[in-house]
């Protein structure tokens, strides 16, 4: 059996020896200081649940029960997130033109600014990137990713 202290040390290592891990990390930290810039701009009130509904809902509109199962949540919480985003102004639901029982979530014309500005921002989060790695090691991490991420999806 393993003391806390070994067991502590071992999960560290393994920890530091997986770039899966690593990955999962860099993305969580770069995410809360992405959070903390749009806070810091007067968005009090969006949480990290809030900018992880955005990419799931598709410029055309997108069925909350999709949303869902990108998201791997309840229809209930996707339903609660939505909610919030449409009292702030940046969604909507709309009838769907191929079922009219179901809705669309759909970008407003606030939010479809908001997502821009939010491009804007993690052009930002790179920049701080740039200058903490160099250029060159930024540019070979998106080659990377971009394969990383081509892989994935097939």
């Amino acid at each position: 059996m393993l003391s806390e202290a070994e067991y502590h040390a071992k999960l560290e290592a393994a920890k530091q020896a997986s770039p899966a891990q690593l990955l999962f990390r860099a993305a969580r930290l770069l995410n809360e200081r992405g959070l903390a810039k749009i806070q810091s701009r007067g968005h009090h009130g969006v949480r990290a649940a809030h900018t992880a509904l955005l990419p799931h809902v598709d410029l055309e509109g997108t069925r909350t029960t999709e949303i869902a199962r990108r998201m791997n949540v309840t229809k209930q919480a996707v339903n609660q997130l939505v909610g919030d985003l449409e009292q702030a102004g940046m969604l909507r639901r709309v009838p769907d033109p191929s079922d009219g029982r179901a809705k669309l979530v759909c970008f407003t014309a606030r939010g479809r600014r908001e997502l821009l500005a939010g491009l804007d921002l993690l052009g930002e989060l790179e920049e701080e990137l740039a200058q903490a790695l160099g250029k060159a090691r930024l540019d070979r991490l998106h080659r990377d990713l971009a394969a990383l991420v081509d892989h994935l999806e097939r």
